[in-house]
């Protein structure tokens, strides 16, 4: 045998071990008898680099090269389904499709709805071609290659009998046990721990380098097939035929033939959840028959066919034994509950959000009591009550917890501030996690937008020596960041690329960057065009500010304050002196009609025709006033899909009323930026 016959025999057998292994769950060779095979392999493609293959089973172990994402826009939109929390609308939606349909019979297909990153394969000829993530649902990241390195995705198909092109939508996950034991290595070695195995899987696959990506161990469930040759009219049927494929699926689907059998569905998920390898967050039904599928057609937000049901929050009780405080990079210090270990969502929680002084006090805690525990949403614990019977006598005459008076970190006198529900350490200047909270805030995408540093990286150079403010991040080189680990000069040279291209950034978002209390990106915006320079708005009165669209007391008082103190000043001078942009530009858009003069808008929901911020734009150019949280002043809610069942409940309390995207343009005479309705003969459908 030739050493390319080897290769190409040793790459059939890879695949096959794989996924005998990863799909199956039927190895028929022990792990270190595949390590010596992919071993020989990788000795063989070194001596052989004309034989190269991007899918060959060695790219799994990825690559320490830096990945740059490039930007792919998708050839079916990646949309969204509207959620529900109530067996009640489960049962009005099963309703809508019966009368949809005519009183036809018709069955639901049952699917967990897994909790991780969408993501979109596409093949061609039995190999994959492309990897792209949702983005905005239009457009995504290409992560192709970090998609090779997770084992449970086929590189190339098994059968024969699949489409020469097609493409399969579905979810990345970071398992529990994988999440557990990353945050417990990063904990080792000091670094900031993932909320979540979502945040965990979506921050990994967004990794520059695969090699990360590989160790981390990611799985992935498909749910949805696309393309204009489907093996079947069926749903579930395409989703069997591509388990023969390769792919993974659920083996927890189910079809449902009545009501009572859906019901029966959730009913089960919504206890036996918790055992499952992997993060859920509801069930996704489905009409099974896409011909039905077709009759019963799209609302101009979602299909008529289909319809997630999500879970309520898993409870559980375990006794508390601390009480500690985390100060956030307002100064905002928040009580943390620190427990015995308890199983809740599939994960062991330790540690629980308290709030605030408020709640501690509602709750009336001692150290010992045996407290609820909640997950928000199933990610982040917090505790709810306290099981009074259940508290012991050690408990009752053991500690009352009182909120801490002086700052944790730098030991400063706490204060809180009229109408705020929390404390603040008021030390802006000296207080280790404000400076660092401060500095990772100025980053970020919506102020500064230096992608190429993150707050480990943020942590690092604050550890080191090399920043202690946002000003000293315009004085760094390529030497300060790598020191003595020259292999490091590339990344090196980004950051410092990115550092200097956020110079570019509009006046606006720099004083939103500069962190100060109460100011947030719309205040900010406000306050940039208003003053029109830095020069202006240091020169104004607090009687000035006031006059502000949306500037109270609380805020003018914090801008002024802020600019008062010396060391803030010397900063922003620093920060000038950089090149920083300290003036509104003439390209601002301008005014274009009257058509919302006067009206408190939120924006809720995600939207199909334009952008979050593109509708901010509309609203102000169209005289409204973009608003944050719904009060009796609301005008409307430009409502998009998924819009938060908390604003929702409140909006209905108020009678605010709910808006459209369409409505909305209508509204402003927009034209639609694309007003095909997406039709599913041709499966442009991905709704999870």
């Amino acid at each position: 045998m030739t050493e390319r016959q080897q290769i190409e025999h040793l790459r059939r057998e890879l695949h096959r071990h794989n996924y005998n292994y990863y799909i199956k769950n039927a190895p028929t060779i022990s792990d270190r008898e595949f390590d010596e095979l992919m071993v020989e392999l990788m000795r063989l493609e070194a001596l052989h680099p004309e034989l190269y293959d991007a899918n060959s089973p060695s790219q799994r172990v990825g690559s320490d090269l830096n990945n740059e994402f490039t930007q792919v826009k998708h050839r079916y939109p990646m949309l969204s389904l509207a959620n529900t929390y109530s067996r009640d609308e489960v049962q009005a939606f099963y309703d809508r499709v019966s009368q949809g349909l005519d009183g036809e019979h018709f069955d639901i297909c049952c699917e967990l709805k897994f909790d991780g990153l969408s993501i979109s394969l596409v093949y061609e000829n039995g190999a994959l071609a492309r990897a792209v993530t949702r983005g905005d649902g239009d457009q995504g990241d290409d992560v192709t290659a970090n998609i090779k390195t997770i084992r449970s995705i086929p590189l190339l198909l098994t059968g024969g009998d699949y489409p020469d092109s097609f493409e399969i939508r579905g979810e990345v996950l970071m398992p529990w046990q994988s999440f557990e034991q990353l945050n417990q290595q990063r904990e080792l070695q000091g670094e900031t721990l993932f909320a979540n195995p979502r945040n965990a899987a979506s921050g990994t696959l967004k990794s520059k380098n695969s090699s990360v990506v590989a160790q981390r161990k990611l799985d992935a469930y498909f749910y949805y097939l696309l393309g204009t040759t489907l093996p079947s009219d069926n749903h579930y049927d395409n989703l069997q035929r591509v388990r023969e494929w390769g792919f993974k699926i659920s083996n927890d689907m189910r079809t449902a033939h009545s009501l009572q059998e859906v019901m029966d569905y959730i009913d089960y998920w919504d206890k036996e959840r918790s055992n499952l390898p992997v993060a859920t967050d509801g069930i996704v039904l489905k009409v099974n028959s896409v011909s039905q599928q077709q009759r019963l057609g799209y609302t101009a937000k979602t299909p008529r066919w289909a319809i997630a049901y999500k879970f309520q929050a898993e409870r559980a009780l375990t006794r508390l034994n601390e009480v500690t405080y985390q100060v956030g990079r307002t100064g905002a210090v928040t009580p943390v509950a620190n427990m015995d270990p308890v199983h809740l969502s599939g994960t062991v929680v330790r540690r629980a959000s308290l709030h605030n002084e408020d709640i501690i006090r509602q709750l009336d805690l001692h150290i010992g009591d045996m407290v609820y525990v909640e997950k928000a949403g199933e990610i982040i614990p917090q505790v709810v009550g306290v099981d009074t019977e259940a508290r012991s006598a050690d408990a009752a005459l053991g500690a009352k917890v009182e909120f801490v008076k002086t700052c944790p970190e730098c030991g400063t006198p706490l204060v809180r501030y009229e109408g705020e529900a929390a404390h603040y350490c008021p030390n802006e200047t000296t207080c280790p996690p404000q400076i660092k909270g401060r500095i990772e805030h100025f980053i970020s995408r919506d102020a500064m937008n230096i992608d190429s540093l993150g707050p480990e990286t943020i942590a690092d150079y604050y550890a080191r020596g090399l920043i202690n403010n946002v000003a000293d991040l315009y004085q760094l080189t390529a030497e300060d960041i790598m020191g003595e680990n020259t292999t490091r000069l590339r990344s090196a040279q980004k950051v410092v690329q990115g550092i200097e291209a956020s110079k570019q950034v509009p006046f606006e978002r720099t004083l939103y960057a500069l962190g100060i209390r109460f100011v947030g990106k719309v205040t900010a915006k406000q306050i940039a065009r208003h003053f029109g320079s830095l020069d202006a708005l240091l020169n104004c009165t607090l009687e000035d500010l006031l006059a502000v669209e949306g500037v109270g007391e609380v805020i003018a008082s914090s801008v002024k304050h802020y600019f008062a103190e010396p060391k803030n000043m010397e900063i922003v001078s620093r920060l000038r002196a950089y090149g920083l942009r300290f003036e509104v530009a003439e390209s601002v858009p301008s005014r274009q009609s009257a058509a919302l003069d006067g009206k408190n808008i939120v924006i809720s929901g995600v939207f199909q025709h334009h952008s979050r911020e593109q509708y901010k734009e509309m609203i102000e150019t169209h005289g409204g006033k973009n608003v944050g949280s719904i009060s009796a002043k609301t005008s409307f809610i430009l409502a998009g899909q998924n819009m938060g069942p908390a604003k929702l409940e409140k909006a209905q309390k108020l009678g605010i009323p709910l808006v459209s995207e369409d409505e909305f343009l209508a509204m402003l005479s927009e034209p639609l930026v694309d007003s095909d309705t997406p039709t599913i003969s041709t499966q442009l459908d991905l709704f999870k």
